[in-house]
């Protein structure tokens, strides 16, 4: 696993979401830099989701600033282009009612590429164990086949920014090698940033070069993986991972 390049994708300063006047996240500092994967642990409704929906400039935040490579995102930054080097990969895909092949061309489609003259299509199908399903309806298809195949349609657009909420959730322990497997030969090979919310510590552990805590809706503690796990700074970092606070 390559360690991070110190080059800031994204930086965050002072940055609160609320909703019904209820503060759900608050994210005093946080700097993500260009080509690392950060896991993003902490109990059920802590605030993770809602961080991953800013990342992805799906919500702006009520307070604070929110900068991508190093300008401040407002109503017209980032612009189109910029935003889609940014993919996220739900936590219940939402998949077209469409073919396996149609809904993984689906982004392609929209920037106007034909899916058929796409040299990464069969290999990435096929890495995926999901080659044999192309002519499939997307109903048809089982939680763990959809999860698969909606990250497919993300890394197939090459983006620059990968986020990722519990993509593995569905999926048996083969499936679950062979994700990361494709997450983390993405992030070598492609120098992707990715962002992953999990609530298997394991995982962060072997995927991520920097793991951060997020309990009741604040950003706890952000550190490289190692000693977040074996040497933890923060005493909620401990209590956590000691399972002393229930996840």
């Amino acid at each position: 696993m390559k360690s991070g390049q110190k080059i800031d994708c994204y930086t965050l300063k002072n940055v609160a979401k609320r909703y019904d006047q209820r503060e759900v996240l608050r994210v005093d500092e946080l700097a993500l830099n260009t080509g690392e994967i950060l896991a993003l642990v902490g109990p059920s409704g802590a605030g993770k989701s809602t961080l991953l929906r800013l990342l992805a400039f799906l919500e702006q935040p009520d307070e604070g600033t929110i900068s991508w490579q190093g300008r401040p995102v407002d109503g017209r930054w980032p612009d189109l282009e910029s935003r889609r080097q940014v993919t996220m990969v739900f936590q219940q895909p939402r998949l077209l009612k469409r073919t396996v092949l149609e809904n993984i061309g689906y982004g392609l489609q929209l920037r106007g590429q034909d899916v058929a003259k796409n040299g990464r299509l069969e290999s990435l199908c096929r890495d995926l164990g999901i080659y044999d399903l192309l002519d499939q309806k997307s109903s048809k298809l089982s939680g763990g086949e959809q999860q698969r195949v909606a990250l497919a349609r993300a890394l197939i657009l090459e983006p620059q920014v990968l986020i990722l909420d519990e993509p593995t959730s569905n999926l048996d322990p083969q499936n679950i090698a062979l994700v990361e497997k494709m997450i983390e030969r993405d992030n070598a090979e492609r120098g992707t940033t990715v962002v992953v919310v999990t609530h298997n510590i394991f995982q962060a552990k072997r995927l991520s070069h920097r793991t951060g805590l997020i309990l009741n809706g604040r950003l706890q503690d952000v550190s490289d993986t190692a000693s977040f796990f074996d040497n933890p700074r923060n005493e909620e970092t401990r209590r956590f991972i000691s399972g002393e606070i229930v996840y």
